[in-house]
């Protein structure tokens, strides 16, 4: 067999195989973002931010379904099965460079989004809505307290009606005699909240975005081996050849 078509082949069922461990990687890590974007939402007001994850999942279910269309049509050296799974391949590529590109795009807006709905949510906190449970559960897990720096909340109706205190779950440990004024420093959790979930949510969006670089790398190389067998098997014959021929 031509090395050329050999090596395309391999390439090729390498790509079909990859498909289905990517299709379940790409859904664990659209999973993964959402499930951290969904523990903060009310912090994250731009619903679109979750576009690259949407799209991301629609890419996993198709990778499932046509690895194997990849693997039958590479071992017979079907030109219309090879065809339609370049087309799949061209398709899935445009899809990963359009989640990287929003990706880049809402990257960029998180900063001053998370400050606005951060200073709403200290302004609602009464200890006892929905703004509050954000509030508490958003500083209980990332160890953070009011927006840029614990003091944050000196401007806020919380403050000023508690005897100039913050909310305990700014105490480093809430078992200890922390009672959240801000005259003990050393009881409280002093960083700000804005700067620790940029962080988190841009670390989330890093690993995945190097992972989806990847898949969108190794099907660009699988573009190029459709081409080669359908190029060299159509010029010098037709018809059915196997793997191992």
């Amino acid at each position: 067999m031509d090395c050329g078509i050999l090596t395309s082949k391999s390439v090729l069922l390498l790509l079909s195989l990859i498909f289905w461990a990517a299709g379940a990687v790409l859904a664990y890590i659209s999973a993964y973002v959402i499930r951290s974007y969904n523990n903060f939402d009310s912090f994250i007001q731009d619903r679109y931010a979750l576009v690259p994850a949407v799209i991301i999942i629609g890419v996993s279910v198709v990778m499932f379904v046509f690895g194997l269309v990849g693997c039958c049509s590479t071992i017979r050296e079907s030109k219309i099965g090879l065809s339609f799974f370049c087309v799949i391949i061209m398709v899935m590529f445009a899809a990963e460079v359009a989640a990287l590109t929003f990706g880049f795009i809402y990257q960029g807006k998180i900063s001053g989004d998370l400050e606005r709905s951060m200073n709403d949510a200290l302004a609602k906190y009464d200890g006892q809505g929905t703004e509050t449970k954000s509030v508490d559960y958003l500083q209980n897990q990332l160890q953070c307290c009011g927006v840029k720096n614990y003091t944050s909340w000196s401007n806020t109706t919380w403050f000023t009606s508690h005897n100039n205190t913050v909310p305990l779950s700014c105490c480093k440990n809430i078992t200890t005699a922390c009672t959240g004024r801000l005259d003990q420093p050393a009881l409280l959790n002093v960083e700000g909240c804005e700067i620790k979930l940029k962080n988190l949510i841009e670390s989330v969006w890093g690993y995945a975005m190097l992972v989806i670089l990847g898949f969108a790398i190794i099907k660009l190389f699988g573009m190029l081996s459709v081409c080669v067998i359908t190029c060299k098997t159509g010029s010098r014959r037709s018809g059915y050849q196997s793997l191992h021929a």
